[in-house]
This record gives structure tokens, C-alpha cells and sequence, in this order.
């Protein structure tokens, strides 16, 4: 099985077989994880480095009063947080959201692959712009879209990045294992505002939402519902 980071990186660069084997020598520790078990909180000490092997996490924020805030998602290949350990403390929290697996990157072996390897290094930089490229469209996204835009847009940007994870099943439909209340905490939408808008995508025979699987039934016009642009995830491939 290809390593899912490779296969991420693949969309930036061509890496070389010694490069290959360094990434896969890397990610000998596994940890397994339960639906909605942190991956750690906020106030932690980040130790290691972790890329989703498989599964669905996200990145939240919450108040003191429980109201919390996702603000990315990690699908497989997705390293959480490349130079978090670098701080004293999260500033946030990584939790996953369905039964998940992650390879745990000791920091002394990321700064040998960065050290060692300019290529490599690069590709790692490229993934990390690309998250910020991602937050970018997620406070675009919260900021001026209408609720109808803002899930049609996370929809678009899910379905490219798991097609480039290969991890669609069919054209257009993938696992989505998210609650209407954790759909609505990512954009920003009341639980009920969030089922509303769900509703409104099915009666326009966009999407459809069920046991946990997304499937978009006409991506060209949820495009262009969204005013959704891919342009920002970078998914070129060399």
C-alpha cells in the first residue's frame, strides 16, 4: 500500500526512491484511534509529528462554554501540524471524527528527512502552504458566503481532496463521517441552519447525504453554486 503522504506529495514533486524509503522508515509507529478520541488538546505539549494513515480528523478551537469552532480538516496523507512541536504548547486541538489510524513522526526524524533531503524538504513546505492556502478559503468561506455557498464549497474542496488521496468511491462519493452538528461547526451554521441547508443541496439533486457518505451528483453545478475554485488546493500533479 502506497504511503498516503507520497501520494499527497506526488501532486507537488517526484521523489526519488532513497526519499521514498525515508518517508515509509519514518512512520513506523502507529497509533489507532475511536471515533471522536482527541489526538490532543489544547494546552498539550506536542511531542511528535502525525500523518492520518486512514480515517477523517479535524483541527477545532473551543470556548470555555463548549461552543466549538472546526476550522480544518485532515484527510488521509494530511500531516497534523509539520512544525507544531517547534511551540510549547497546542494552541488548539486535533481530534478524530471517525475510526482513524496515525503514523507517530519522532521531531528528531522530521528535522533528519529535512536535513537530509532538499527535495523532500520542498515538498513538505509545499504542504504546509497549501494548508494556509486552504484556511484562506475557510475565512473566505465564513466571511462572504451564504450558508447554500458555504457548504457547497466544502463539499467541492472535500470531494478534490479526497479524489487526490484516492480515496473516492465512484466519481463523486466518499466516506463523510460528520454529524450535522460537527457539519455546522465547521461552517459556522446552527445544527439546524446545517440540516436546512443539507435539504436545499438535496432538493436541488446537487448532493446527497446519507450513512455517512457524501455522494455529489452534478459537481460542475455545485461549482459553480459555490463559486468554488480548486485553483487554491494546488493539486497539479508534476
Amino acid at each position: 500500500m502506497v504511503n498516503p503522504l507520497l501520494k499527497k506529495l506526488a501532486n507537488f514533486t517526484t521523489l526519488s526512491d532513497d526519499e521514498r524509503h525515508a518517508v515509509d522508515e519514518s512512520c513506523g509507529v502507529v497509533r489507532s484511534l475511536a471515533p471522536r478520541e482527541d489526538i490532543i488538546v489544547q494546552g498539550q505539549k506536542p511531542a511528535s509529528v502525525c500523518l492520518l494513515l486512514d480515517g477523517f480528523a479535524c483541527r477545532y478551537k473551543a470556548l470555555e462554554d463548549g461552543r466549538r469552532q472546526i476550522v480544518s480538516f485532515f484527510v488521509p496523507g494530511d500531516l497534523c501540524d509539520l512544525r507544531g512541536f517547534i511551540l510549547g504548547r497546542m494552541d488548539h486541538s486535533i481530534g478524530a471524527l471517525a475510526a482513524s489510524r496515525l503514523a507517530i513522526i519522532a521531531p528528531d526524524m522530521v528535522q533528519s528527512l529535512t536535513d537530509r533531503y532538499p527535495k523532500l524538504t520542498r515538498a513538505l513546505w509545499w504542504s504546509t502552504l497549501v494548508e494556509e492556502a486552504v484556511l484562506r478559503e475557510w475565512i473566505l468561506n465564513l466571511g462572504q458566503r451564504d450558508a447554500l455557498e458555504r457548504m457547497g464549497s466544502l463539499f467541492c474542496e472535500l470531494l478534490y481532496r479526497f479524489r487526490a488521496a484516492g480515496l473516492l468511491q465512484g466519481d463523486c462519493s466518499f466516506a463523510l463521517p460528520l454529524t450535522q452538528l460537527e457539519l455546522g461547526e465547521a461552517l459556522g451554521l446552527s445544527a439546524v441552519h446545517a440540516n436546512r441547508t443539507l435539504q436545499a443541496l438535496r432538493r436541488r439533486h446537487l448532493v446527497s447525504f446519507e450513512a455517512g457518505r457524501l455522494t455529489i451528483h452534478d459537481l460542475a453545478a455545485l461549482e459553480q453554486l459555490a463559486l468554488f475554485d480548486p485553483d487554491y488546493l494546488h493539486l497539479n500533479s508534476p
